[in-house]
C-alpha cells in the first residue's frame, strides 16, 4: 500500500510540472515566478545561433586587439582622461553571461520556482559554471599579446574567492599580481562601474570592453530611461559597437526588462504581464 501511495505522490509531482506543485513534503513550487523566461533560458542553452554568435563576437574582438596595440590613442574607456599613449594596455570584461555561463541558475529557478537572489549565492559557490563560447581563446590571445585582463563584476564580494575559482578552474587568464578581479560591495564599489573603469584607467590604456549589458559601458545614470532613450543609446555609441565595444547578447536578464516597467519592477507577475503585453510594438 505505501508503495502505490508513494507513486501516486510521484504522478502528481509529475503533473503539476507547469503549475503550483504540491509535492510529499507539502512544499509548494510556484512556476509562474520564472516561466517567462523559459525560452530564453532554452534558447541560451540548446541554441547553436546563441553559441555561434558569441563565437564572432569574441573573433571580432580579438580581430582589433591588434589594431589598438598599434595606435596608442585608441582608448575604449569614456572614462580614460589626460595623457595614457605610453600606459600599458587593458582590456575589461563583465563576468555574468560575459565570461561565465549561468544559463543553469536561470534554468533552476524556472524548474524549482523561485527568482534571483534566490539561490544565487549557492550557485556562485559551487564555482563550476562554464566559459561562454569563445571567451576563452579571446582572452588567451589577449594575453598572449601581454594585455593586462580585469574582470569588473556586480557580483557581491562574498563571491570573490569562488568567482576566482571559477575563472582558474576553466584555464582562463587571471593575474594575480594586479587583482584583476573586481567585485560589488567591495571598496565601497556600486553597481555603477564607472568608478572601477576610471581607477584601471589611471594606469592602464583601456584598448577594448565586452559585456552583456549597455552599462558594462556607460554610466547606469545614463542607462536608467526609458525604452526609447535607451534604444537611441546604441546609434549614439555606434562608433564604439565592434571596434571598441563588444556586446554578449543576453535574452535572460538585464536592465532592459527594468526599462520595459519604467524601472519600477512591479509587485506582482499579472501586472508585469500586463505591462510586457503593453509594451509589443504591432506595427
Amino acid at each position: 500500500m505505501k508503495s502505490v501511495n508513494m507513486k501516486k505522490i510521484l504522478i502528481i509531482c509529475i503533473v503539476a510540472v507547469l503549475g503550483l506543485q504540491s509535492c510529499s513534503d507539502g512544499k509548494k513550487i510556484d512556476r509562474s515566478l520564472q516561466e517567462q523566461s523559459m525560452l530564453a533560458v532554452l534558447f541560451a542553452q540548446t541554441s547553436p545561433e546563441y553559441a555561434a554568435n558569441n563565437i564572432q563576437t569574441y573573433k571580432m574582438a580579438a580581430a582589433n586587439i591588434d589594431k589598438a596595440l598599434k595606435d596608442k590613442g585608441w582608448t575604449a574607456a569614456l572614462e580614460q582622461k589626460g595623457n595614457f599613449d605610453n600606459k600599458p594596455a587593458a582590456i575589461i570584461l563583465d563576468v555574468d553571461e560575459t565570461v561565465l555561463d549561468n544559463s543553469a541558475f536561470q534554468a533552476r529557478a524556472i524548474i524549482n520556482g523561485f527568482s534571483y537572489p534566490t539561490g544565487w549565492i549557492e550557485w556562485g559557490n559551487e564555482a563550476n559554471a562554464p566559459a561562454v563560447a569563445g571567451v576563452k581563446e579571446f582572452l588567451n590571445y589577449a594575453d598572449s599579446k601581454g594585455v593586462s585582463i580585469f574582470y569588473v563584476t556586480n557580483r557581491v564580494a562574498e563571491l570573490k574567492k569562488a568567482t576566482k575559482d571559477n575563472i582558474i578552474k576553466l584555464g582562463l587568464p587571471f593575474d594575480q599580481t594586479i587583482n584583476p578581479l573586481m567585485m560589488k560591495g567591495e571598496n565601497n564599489w556600486g553597481s555603477d562601474k564607472t568608478s572601477r573603469r576610471q581607477l584601471i584607467s589611471e594606469d592602464y590604456r583601456i584598448i577594448l570592453m565586452a559585456g552583456d549589458q549597455i552599462t558594462d559601458f556607460i554610466s547606469l545614470e545614463e542607462s536608467a530611461v526609458s525604452i526609447q532613450k535607451r534604444l537611441e543609446l546604441s546609434n549614439k555609441y555606434s562608433e564604439e559597437w565592434g571596434t571598441k565595444w563588444f556586446m554578449i547578447t543576453n535574452p535572460m536578464y538585464g536592465k532592459w526588462e527594468g526599462a520595459i516597467y519604467d524601472n519600477v519592477y512591479p509587485s506582482s507577475q499579472d501586472k508585469a504581464k500586463q505591462l510586457r503585453l503593453q509594451a509589443l510594438d504591432p506595427k
